[in-house]
């Protein structure tokens, strides 16, 4: 962006005119010049509804029209000089449309502050990127559906608290990933919901004399409605907060994720190989391929955290209505949402290009004795209480720890040696693709519960893309 120095529009008022280094200090046009397509609109229907309401001209409307396209225009090819005497892209872009077509620029701004007007280009723009990082949740989510088809029936060891303890499928667990990111397309799908009120028309706080008809600028603008406070109309920010969260709990379920990218890359477990185009190397040790990308994503959640608490923190304690505060209300939005875009964009292409380890992740799944639930459930079905099983399992599973046996190397003999419930059957509940399977409760990880998941989830994505 290019900076020079000019008046300031506003300077009627004063005597003197602010340092250049309070002037830089207090500008936003470096933040904000990235709204000058919703700026330019909402100054479009603006002029429209005041044409329309016999407000100003229908030339002069004709000539603002005229006017902003050309500025459009410009702002596209690289050819508009910003100037930091105008403080912010508002004032940049009716500076030059008056400078170019007159007085007819100057009745642009008739029943119309920078109050009502900033918020409702932030309103404008922010519909606008919450949209495109619901398609960007969404592309996500395809991949790791695609990812779980394509390796049904692959078994993993399940965990908790970082402890092997049950086995699952791999499908399976992608999903649960792919369910946290339908609610995040759930949160930003409200954020947009939020920015689709039309502040315009408040003007400063109180209204204006004019006779604006600001159903009719909804309509043209795209809006669902309008505020129906003008006080609270120029303060409000909360759409701002409610994107922001959004990006923050959807950065949170990718870290989470990428955390898990990174131990399954180890070569402690080499659950899964990542694509060169998502790994680094070493200056050093010519061995390394390191999981940088899924680090980077894992470390920015912290920064998408700090936008949120920071625009918290501006509005915790102002009083209505406008205040220059608010004016740090865009600069973290913007970076949570550029944040996470970028993110969910290299996240999409980790997922789709890794190579999963099929026979390493089976390997897992058959220690830790991880079938140790089965059995005590075994013997439940023998009629023992689920207290008394669980001892005798616990018992079982501490024997085997002392002999270095998994409990599928155990004999009949030596499960009847525990207890004499156990026969033959008991060496089946042990298998770990029987273990797996018998989880078919609605949600669960056996291969039918899974397979009516994926279903369900290929339909919950089609309508969320539709």
């Amino acid at each position: 962006m290019k900076v020079t120095g000019t008046d300031a529009m506003w300077g009627g008022r004063f005597e003197a005119s602010p340092s250049e280094f309070t002037q830089v200090f207090g500008a936003s046009l470096p933040v904000d010049q990235r709204m000058w397509r919703a700026d330019i609109a909402g100054s479009v229907a603006h002029s429209a509804m005041l044409g329309k309401q016999g407000v100003i001209s229908q030339e002069d409307v004709d000539a603002i029209h005229k006017g902003l396209e050309a500025i459009g225009k410009r702002i596209e090819a690289g050819e508009f000089e910003f100037d930091i005497n105008d403080e912010d892209i508002h004032m940049s872009i009716e500076r030059n449309l008056t400078e170019a077509i007159g007085a007819a620029g100057g009745r642009l701004h008739t029943g119309r502050s920078r109050n009502d007007q900033v918020a409702t280009d932030a309103h404008l723009h922010c519909k606008g990127l919450a949209q495109e990082l619901i398609g960007l949740v969404n592309d996500l989510r395809a991949a790791l559906l695609e990812v779980a088809d394509a390796n049904f029936g692959v078994v993993m060891p399940g965990y908790t608290h970082m402890q092997k303890a049950q086995p699952v499928l791999f499908s399976h667990h992608l999903l649960a990933y792919y369910w946290m990111f339908t609610r995040d397309c759930t949160r930003l799908t409200a954020a947009r919901d939020a920015a689709d009120c039309m502040p315009l028309g408040s003007a400063a706080l109180a209204g204006t004399t004019f006779p604006l008809d600001r159903a009719f600028t909804a309509e043209q603008l795209g809006f669902a409605g309008v505020y129906p406070n003008s006080m609270d109309a120029v303060s409000d920010r909360d759409f701002l907060l409610d994107l922001s969260y959004a990006c923050s709990v959807t950065m949170m379920h990718l870290s989470r994720l990428c955390e898990e990218i990174i131990y399954w890359s180890s070569d402690e477990f080499r659950f899964i190989r990542l694509s060169d185009a998502y790994s680094t190397g070493s200056s050093i040790m010519p061995q390394k391929k390191n999981p940088d990308f899924a680090e980077l994503i894992r470390g920015k959640t912290g920064r998408v955290y700090g936008d949120l608490v920071q625009l918290l923190t501006v509005m915790k304690a102002l009083p209505l209505a406008y205040n220059k505060d608010m004016q740090e209300d865009k600069e973290g939005v913007f970076d949570a949402v550029d944040t996470l875009g970028d993110s969910l964009v290299v996240m999409t292409g980790m997922i789709r290009t890794m190579t999963v380890n099929a026979d390493r992740m089976r390997a897992g799944a058959h220690g830790g004795f991880m079938a140790a639930t089965d059995l005590a459930d075994y013997l439940v079905g023998k009629g023992m209480p689920f207290r008394d099983a669980h001892a005798v399992v616990g018992k079982l599973v501490l024997d085997c720890e002392k002999a270095g046996k998994t409990l599928q190397e155990l004999t009949v003999a030596d499960l009847q040696a525990a207890d004499p419930l156990f026969d033959e059957g008991a060496v089946e509940a042990v298998d770990i693709d029987q273990v797996v399977a018998k989880r078919t409760t609605q949600g669960g990880t056996g291969h039918d519960a899974v397979k009516a998941q994926l279903e369900l989830a290929k339909q919950r994505l089609a309508a969320d893309q539709a």
